[in-house]
């Protein structure tokens, strides 16, 4: 996904919780949802950078051999100006373009699954 084209906002705003609650049934579950997703965007972008930046490095600079390059200076700016992972995250959850699924309801939800009973410190 291109990140540097999505609509999410760059800075934080009020959410309604029943938005996260409305796919999941569970708040908890649905920002365990948000925050996995959102370190898998930071990883990509972390790796699409460093891949950007690669090509600028040379072998010979040392710490006294810094030299500008304007290049350099304007891919590390736009990538400053993106939005933060978890707010793409957020963005995504609530536009419905994140998959996701839980293993242990799917395993109760079987026919003739049996779910565990609860006991009174569970309760």
């Amino acid at each position: 996904m291109d990140y540097k084209k999505s609509k999410a906002s760059t800075s934080t705003i009020t959410r309604n919780f029943s938005d996260f609650d409305s796919k999941t049934g569970n708040i908890y579950e649905a920002l365990r949802i948000v925050a996995k997703r959102a370190d898998q965007i930071g990883t990509d972008i972390k790796n699409e950078l460093n891949s950007k930046l690669e090509e600028f490095s040379s072998l010979t600079d040392s710490l006294e051999e810094v030299h500008e390059n304007r290049e350099q200076i304007d891919l590390s700016k736009l990538y400053e100006k993106m939005p933060k992972p978890v707010l793409l995250a957020i963005e995504e959850f609530l536009e419905g373009d994140v998959y996701f699924r839980n293993p242990k309801k799917e395993e109760f939800a079987q026919p003739g699954a049996v779910e565990p009973r609860q006991t009174q410190e569970e309760a």
